[in-house]
């Protein structure tokens, strides 16, 4: 499934944590460290989220956790570590 539309505000927000984590920290955020910083205190939802986000091709992961995500498709994405 391909992103096709407009994000959210909550989607956008995470976007931006992700990036700006990423960029600052050498790695991609927790979920925890996401929800702190968009209002989310349910990791449920912060995942789900992120789930869509990866159906979408805008984020993708390297291994099982979320802390080995990076932006973008496998060829030209910010990269965690």
């Amino acid at each position: 499934m391909r992103y096709g539309g407009d994000l959210s505000e909550r989607q956008e927000a995470i976007m931006r944590v992700i990036r700006s984590w990423i960029v600052e920290h050498g790695q991609a955020p927790t979920i925890r460290q996401i929800g702190e910083r968009v209002g989310l205190s349910s990791t449920s939802s912060v995942a789900y989220q992120l789930g869509r986000l990866e159906e979408w091709g805008l984020i993708t992961r390297t291994g099982r956790g979320w802390k080995t995500c990076y932006l973008g498709s496998p060829r030209r994405g910010l990269r965690s570590r």
